[in-house]
């Protein structure tokens, strides 16, 4: 095993995190024959086989999985060594690892330009996912920091509020609540929600408000993401809570409005967190000074602000934009012209 080099078991790593030969010959710019070569060379130094293959797919084996945790922690130091020794020279250079839940992915590019501009030494890896395969990220403590709109609870983990997180009631244009005043919260449970899947932070913040109030949302139908639940609401099949950044980028302009619901907006925060206890590297612990002192990323709240658009109060309403006033002024026209 002392005969094992580093690229051998940077192949490993790869082949183990990919899943594929294949794929970490890619990514390592290796021929597969090469990668096959190495594995065979560290299964020999340890004595042990490293990977089983069952049908097409193959798995670690009971040494391959030990291996892979060491690996990982040595690869981890030696990446740390690197960029201790790029800041000894007045660089910040190496790579930040970013995982963040899919809302996130609507202000992310927002917040990562600057610091890039700041730190061009620095490259970026982001994976956006679902909130519960973040959670499994960070368990297995796969990156270096991971955006939440809600801290894990069964997690030792340090969480710093960084960027407010609004959360709004979207419906389509002609909904006949659109530009009414201090929607009573139990009118809106007569409605027909478009939500994310169990276990999405947004949702369960949602049916907190509602069950703190005695009442039940009435979930038609779960989606996989907030641009097919924009979409739908826009189709007519129901109404949404959704972050406000989710507006940022491609929303349908001017046919989904902001409803002014008694509760709305939910006040909540976005947070950047990692396992208590990690030796955070130099990178990103930049990233999270970064964040720390930063204002307000291009009209987004920092954590702690009221939203922009909102009007006095904690709960008070967003204030819908000019062509969210303008949709909900033709649906109020289209209604009269009908009655």
């Amino acid at each position: 095993m002392r005969r094992s080099t580093l690229r051998q078991l940077e192949v490993f790593e790869a082949i183990a995190r990919l899943g594929s030969f294949t794929r970490a010959a890619e990514e390592l710019f290796l021929t597969q024959p090469t990668v096959s070569m190495q594995i065979k060379k560290l299964a020999d130094a340890v004595g042990m086989p490293l990977f089983e293959q069952v049908g097409k797919k193959i798995y670690l084996t009971g040494a391959g999985r030990a291996l892979h945790a060491f690996t990982r922690e040595l690869l981890d130091h030696f990446a740390r060594f690197e960029m201790t020794l790029a800041d000894m020279k007045g660089l910040k250079r190496g790579t930040l690892r970013l995982a963040v839940v899919t809302t996130a992915e609507y202000f992310a590019p927002r917040l990562l330009g600057p610091f890039c501009l700041q730190y061009p030494g620095i490259d970026v890896s982001l994976k956006v996912s679902n909130r519960e395969r973040v959670l499994e990220r960070l368990a297995d403590n796969q990156d270096d920091l991971y955006v939440l709109g809600q801290p894990p609870e069964g997690l030792d983990v340090v969480a710093t509020p960084f960027l407010g997180n609004p959360l709004v009631v979207l419906a389509p244009a002609n909904h006949p609540l659109a530009g009414k005043k201090k929607v009573p919260l139990g009118r809106l449970a007569d409605e027909p929600f478009l939500m994310r899947e169990s276990g999405s932070g947004t949702r369960a913040a949602a049916e907190r408000l509602f069950r703190e109030h005695g009442l039940e949302m009435k979930v038609r139908m779960e989606l996989g993401s907030n641009e097919a639940i924009k979409q739908a609401i826009v189709g007519g099949l129901g109404v949404s809570v959704l972050s406000r950044h989710s507006l940022a980028l491609r929303a349908p302009v001017g046919e989904l409005v902001i409803l002014d619901v008694v509760g709305f907006p939910i006040e909540r925060q976005w947070y950047v967190v990692y396992p208590a206890g990690k030796q955070l590297s130099i990178v990103a612990r930049a990233f999270l000074d970064y964040l720390k002192r930063a204002p307000a990323f291009a009209g987004i709240p920092a954590a702690g602000r009221k939203t922009a658009d909102a009007g006095p109060g904690s709960e008070a309403p967003a204030r819908p934009r000019a062509s969210e006033r303008k949709a909900q002024a033709r649906a109020r026209a289209a209604r009269r012209a009908t009655t």
